[in-house]
């Protein structure tokens, strides 16, 4: 399992102006976004005693997560995700679901996933099956990403962070989500082996240090 190294910095409004005009200069928009930016929607799982998000509260330095996505209301194209994060270190593995799939998940139906040729599907099984892991909450926020060869650097500026509230039915664009309390914008910055120095002049900005923000925990503001 290869990790690649994560910051994090929280940002107002004034920050974003400032470093989309840097990041637009130096880096190229990631060719997968529509006009520079694109909706995420996130499922995230978690036990009944709360584990991924009092393990991040309490700053727990291994710790895993999981959750289903998908990008711009597309759910022809949905991605189960696992999360590591060792430290200042992040992992992410990935594979690719069926909306009936993602949507018997969302349903607690789990008799299909045994069998499945995706080690990770099976993982997810044998986490649901042992410790309880369920749908917690819907995670949505707008993404400008941008990307840098060298390093093989990816910068993204996080916004609109809103929450599914108790609401787990992922794949209905008609639930309702509603701001997540007083989010940040959210700048992230992941690299492999170095961060180019023309990153790295890039993207600081004066008092702002790097923080361990979590989207999950700041969308369970509400319960």
């Amino acid at each position: 399992m290869e990790f690649r190294h994560e910051w994090k910095h929280e940002l107002n409004a004034m920050d974003l102006l400032v470093l989309r005009q840097r990041l637009r200069a130096v880096l190229r928009p990631d060719p997968h976004a529509r006009n520079g930016r694109y909706e995420i929607r996130s499922l995230y799982f978690d036990t009944p005693t709360d584990r991924a998000l009092r393990e991040k509260l309490d700053g727990v330095s291994c710790r895993e997560k999981f959750r289903i996505r998908y990008y711009d209301g597309d759910t022809s194209l949905l991605h189960l995700e696992k999360k590591s994060k060792r430290g200042g270190l992040g992992n992410k593995q990935s594979c690719v679901l069926t909306r009936e799939e993602a949507q018997m998940l969302v349903e607690g139906q789990v008799d299909w996933m045994p069998d499945h040729p995706q080690d990770l599907v099976r993982e997810l099984h044998t986490r649901m099956r042992i410790q309880g892991l369920r749908p917690r909450t819907i995670v949505d926020y707008t993404r400008e990403p941008f990307v840098f060869a060298p390093g093989n650097v990816r910068v993204t500026l996080d916004y609109n962070l809103r929450t599914g509230l108790s609401c787990v039915d992922f794949l209905n664009p008609a639930c309702v989500t509603v701001p997540a309390g007083n989010a940040p914008i959210l700048l992230e910055v992941k690299w492999d082996g170095f961060l180019p120095d023309v990153v790295r002049d890039a993207v600081q900005l004066p008092g702002r240090r790097v923080t361990s923000f979590s989207k999950y925990a700041q969308c369970r503001v509400y319960g």
